[in-house]
């Protein structure tokens, strides 16, 4: 019996497939009261009293109405699976939908429709970080800190990008150029609480009309402006990035205040971020360092110039 179906039994279900194996592995498992999704968390990656702490968090949020999963629990009541190997497992209900889009991949539809779309998630996250603002976390509740220090400081959450050993000399000049432009638009980036810091494409689920989020794993305590900046981290060749990055913070700003001049800086603080993440997960081959770096190369360049809003498309 593998490490999946022995984790799909033990949370009273079957082994159906893999979905995703990305950070974390991700399966199907059908139980009595319908589909769920399991989780095989990365060994290493986040220690129990965090997992713990994003399980409470996303049960928060569903408690509150909000279109998150629902966590699941074992027979004894724990929410959280210590497998022999040492790797933890999580359950959460299924939710139906199809992810917004992919990255590398151009979204679909009208510039009206992606506008919707993204004016509706920019409403769903001042939803999010409302209710967050409303919520007394646990004794021992733990997740990561997004903060100045955690994005540029000497050891940021997801490494230092400046030191990438795929850029060349004059690269990594630009890209140290770039976390001393971040140091300083910090400053305007707005308030800091619980966010999800992983707003991807592939974490939206679209049914219809409505809008739900996914895979809180990287979820924690960061600027809230971050999250608006990894919607659009995607989005930099799409024709229509003027008109997505517009209803994205209208809809945000309708419910929350918020700044949209700050968009750009917060997006190339998560291509930032992107391309510190690359360096101990992926061979040095693997061309997404590069499509990575080019993205935070191009931004980075546009901004350090001095110029408003958001570079011609690639």
């Amino acid at each position: 019996m593998t490490e999946a179906e022995a984790a799909a039994r033990a949370f009273g279900g079957t082994w159906l497939r893999l979905v995703t194996a990305r950070e974390n592995a991700v399966h199907e498992i059908a139980r009595p009261e319908g589909r769920a999704a399991l989780r095989l968390h990365r060994m290493g990656y986040q220690t129990e009293a965090a997992i713990r702490s994003e399980v409470w968090w996303c049960g928060a949020l569903h408690d509150a109405g909000l279109p998150v999963p629902r966590p699941l629990a074992l027979p004894d009541g724990d929410t959280l699976l210590r497998l022999p190997s040492g790797r933890f497992a999580t359950a959460v209900g299924w939710i139906d939908g199809a992810p917004l889009g992919a990255s590398d991949v151009p979204l679909t539809g009208t510039a009206r429709d992606q506008a919707d779309l993204h004016r509706a998630l920019g409403a769903l996250l001042a939803r999010v970080h409302a209710v967050c603002d409303r919520l007394s976390p646990p004794a021992g509740f733990t997740r990561p800190l997004r903060d100045r220090d955690g994005l540029v400081g000497e050891a940021p959450v997801w490494g230092r990008f400046w030191d990438h050993p795929a850029l060349r000399p004059d690269e990594a000049a630009l890209a140290r150029q770039a976390r001393d432009l971040m140091r300083e638009r910090l400053v305007e980036a707005g308030p800091i609480g619980l966010i999800h810091a992983d707003v991807l494409r592939e974490n939206v689920l679209v049914n219809g009309h409505s809008l739900s989020l996914i895979d809180f794993d990287d979820a924690g305590f960061g600027y809230r402006s971050y999250d608006l900046g990894t919607v659009l981290v995607q989005s930099q060749a799409e024709p229509h990035l003027p008109q997505i990055a517009e209803a994205l913070a209208d809809g945000y700003a309708a419910h929350s205040p918020l700044d949209p001049a700050i968009l750009p800086a917060m997006t190339l603080m998560r291509c930032c971020a992107s391309v510190g993440w690359t360096m101990p997960r992926l061979a040095l081959d693997d061309p997404i360092h590069s499509s990575h770096i080019v993205r935070m190369l191009r931004l980075a360049e546009h901004l350090l110039a001095g110029r408003a809003g958001w570079p011609a498309r690639p």
